[in-house]
């Protein structure tokens, strides 16, 4: 039986950059032979695209934060059970865009539902399994918006549509979630250009490498 694979996830706030992070993240793997799989949340099999495309229509602003909180949870749990248990069991390395921590900053923490309370209902999800490593990508809210503002090829999500004030909230969560999980995640300053937060990545992967993570 293979080895588990290792699993990796991104996260941040919204224009922080996790997408082109990502891809380079792959080039380092492929770069040294480490087979991987790329997905991201919500998403990365068909049921839980189909529950994003319901989550992130600019057209149900009528959303009740309660809802969001348990379609996130719904399509965590088919894309962890469709994608990246059984990738993990192959002995690949998965590099998720967003996984739990998400969902306890946007709807636990800016949405105001409690933490605790959208941690219990990602346990039920997910049972036991965590990321055995996260790269956190800090950016500030202002600047991360201004990267989607310029991006002409990105599809304005509802998400995209909340005010500054959300999106700082977001940022002061994830500040709660790091303290919450020191040893699993890492802070990058994402206010730099891609390449510096590269270097960074690749420095922790090889020193988390040679130690055996």
């Amino acid at each position: 039986m293979a080895q588990e694979g290792l699993f990796i996830t991104l996260e941040g706030g919204d224009g922080s950059g996790k997408t082109t992070v990502m891809g380079r993240v792959a080039a380092y793997l492929q770069n040294r032979s480490m087979p991987y799989r790329i997905t991201r949340e919500p998403g990365g099999v068909e049921i839980a695209e189909k529950i994003r495309s319901i989550i992130l229509d600019p057209a149900h602003t009528a959303m009740d934060a309660r809802t969001e909180a348990l379609l996130y949870a719904a399509a965590r749990s088919q894309h962890l059970a469709e994608v990246v248990e059984p990738a993990l069991k192959e002995g690949l390395t998965v590099l998720c865009d967003r996984f739990i921590d998400s969902s306890l900053v946007y709807q636990g923490y800016a949405r105001g539902l409690g933490m605790e309370e959208v941690y219990a209902i990602n346990r039920f999800a997910v049972g036991t399994r965590m990321p055995d490593l996260t790269f956190y990508l800090d950016v500030d809210p202002e600047v991360g918006l201004s990267r989607i503002a310029a991006n002409q090829n990105r599809e304005m999500n509802r998400l995209d549509m909340e005010s500054l004030d959300f999106h700082q909230k977001v940022r002061e969560g994830y500040q709660q979630v790091i303290h919450a999980y020191p040893d699993r995640i890492v802070v990058l300053d994402a206010n730099r250009p891609v390449h510096m937060v590269e270097q960074d990545i690749v420095r922790t992967l090889e020193e988390r490498v040679l130690k055996g993570f």
